[in-house]
């Protein structure tokens, strides 16, 4: 199994109808992209988060899953419009 781990910080001026799209395309792409087994996501709570306002993990069959899902002309359709509004950090390992 493979995990992927994101959390974002929001770039000054996105709304929350905004961070709410965001949260909702995350949600989607285990539906339109093959190799997602599970995804969570969703807006930060924690009073430790350093900044980030959202957080979301997916689990893969394998690495070579998380790559696909990496390179999926869906994913690099949201990148497209989402990276303009975030300060990114990701994490993936094996488990």
């Amino acid at each position: 199994m493979y995990i992927h781990m994101f959390a974002f910080r929001f770039k000054p001026g996105v709304t929350d109808e905004q961070k709410d799209r965001i949260v909702a395309a995350i949600r989607k792409l285990r539906d339109e992209i093959p190799g997602i087994l599970e995804t969570w996501v969703g807006r930060n709570d924690s009073p430790r988060g350093q900044g980030y306002d959202l957080g979301g993990v997916m689990k893969f069959a394998d690495k070579a899953a998380c790559e696909a899902y990496g390179a999926h002309p869906v994913h690099q359709k949201l990148l497209g419009w989402l990276m303009p509004l975030i300060d990114p950090i990701e994490v993936d390992f094996n488990v």
